[in-house]
């Protein structure tokens, strides 16, 4: 498969991601926020991966959103031990670390399943060994970082990394960074915002969209009966909120319509991309309708009010009673705490609402607020009280 590269991007974003700041907090790592598929994960495997290892960077991924089945903690633990068992001499520090003289003593061996949260090695010493056998800068890459609060073994992931950064970037070693990306800036924003967190403070950026030069790049490849004007593809791309699966999905719909004539490639393209992004919508919007009525208020009112969502005070409450009423509900349907609580959690498993540990709701999508006002669905959710 060829993959469109950032060189530019990639050298530039690993240049800042290296760089030790005295003076501010960019020695943490970085934090990058883009919307799902539109290219991320890929740039972070195949472009800023090799340019960190091209500057001297032993580089650790951990993909949270992989196995959305499995505790964001653990993932984060498990890539840390696969790195590890690849440095014999990092085994054997910690071997000795643990009392252990050798790898094997006694036909008791040491094992990395002691390495982790808890008991055991933990993450930072893990890390300090790593750091010095290798006398090179650790870069952990976290990708959809948000979901790590989202368990509270994720959490204390979390605290254990800052503690290792904290002991790595001191002059005994040589540096710890961390690369969070994530699919909704909010959420990801969470990990930073407050003095709580781990990562108070850390820089929060947006991840540039692609643009012309990869709507080039993909206009050059189509292998139509007519070149695309690069010019309308990016138009369209745009559109399509710059992902580039619509784009190549309705490419290969139309390399496979046998009969296309090259003076109707450039109207067919647009109209097989227009219905890529329908359908795309139209699924989110299908599971948003086969909601039970409670269940749909509550999405409605998380949607419309955002970051300000509180999901059990009065006027929230009241909020989702008035869109029942609104919505021609029985007048005896009913708002309650209990029946929230279960409609938020069947929410959940629909995957259409995402929940930290410490009880914060969001959007899973958060493009799916704007797909439901302009289908109507939030005309009749009441303004928050001021």
């Amino acid at each position: 498969m060829e993959i469109f590269h950032r060189t530019a991007l990639a050298a530039d974003m690993a240049g800042k991601v290296m760089f030790l700041s005295p003076t501010s907090a960019s020695s943490s790592g970085l934090f990058l926020a883009a919307p799902r598929r539109t290219g991320k994960s890929t740039f972070l495997r195949e472009d800023l991966r090799p340019q960190l290892e091209a500057k001297g960077a032993l580089v650790v991924y951990a993909d949270l959103w992989e196995d959305r089945k499995a505790d964001p903690g653990d993932v984060i633990v498990h890539a840390v031990r696969a790195e590890l068992a690849k440095h014999d001499g990092v085994v054997k520090r910690l071997a000795k670390a643990a009392g252990m003289d050798k790898v094997a003593v006694g036909g008791v061996s040491f094992s990395l399943d002691r390495v982790g949260l808890g008991d055991g090695v933990s993450l930072s010493a893990a890390f300090a060994a790593l750091s010095d056998e290798s006398k090179r800068t650790i870069v952990l890459i976290i990708d959809e970082a948000q979901h790590a609060i989202t368990s509270d073994k994720g959490n204390d992931a979390l605290f254990a990394l800052k503690a290792a950064r904290d002991e790595l970037n001191s002059s005994r070693h040589h540096g710890l960074r961390i690369v969070a990306t994530g699919s909704n800036r909010d959420k990801l924003a969470m990990l930073r915002n407050s003095r709580d967190q781990a990562f108070f403070g850390a820089p929060l950026v947006n991840f540039p969209a692609l643009g012309a030069d990869y709507v080039q790049w993909f206009c050059e490849r189509t292998d139509l009966p007519a070149e695309l004007d690069a010019a309308k593809v990016l138009e369209l791309f745009s559109r399509a909120s710059f992902r580039p699966e619509l784009l190549g999905a309705a490419a290969d719909t139309l390399r496979f319509a046998f009969d296309l004539q090259p003076a109707d490639v450039s109207a067919q393209f647009t109209q097989a991309v227009e219905a890529q992004i329908e359908a795309s919508s139209h699924e989110l919007l299908r599971v948003v309708h086969s909601l039970t009525p409670l269940q749909s208020a509550v999405l409605r009112v998380l949607a419309a009010r955002g970051t300000d969502y509180a999901p059990f005070e009065a006027n929230t409450i009241g909020a989702y009673q008035a869109v029942l009423q609104a919505t021609g509900q029985p007048a005896d349907a009913k708002a309650d705490v209990p029946g929230v609580q279960q409609a938020l959690l069947a929410l959940q498993e629909k995957s259409l609402v995402w929940r930290a540990a410490r009880g914060v709701y969001a959007l899973e999508e958060a493009s799916l607020s704007e797909l439901m006002a302009a289908d109507g669905l939030l005309a009749v959710v009441p303004a928050a009280a001021s």
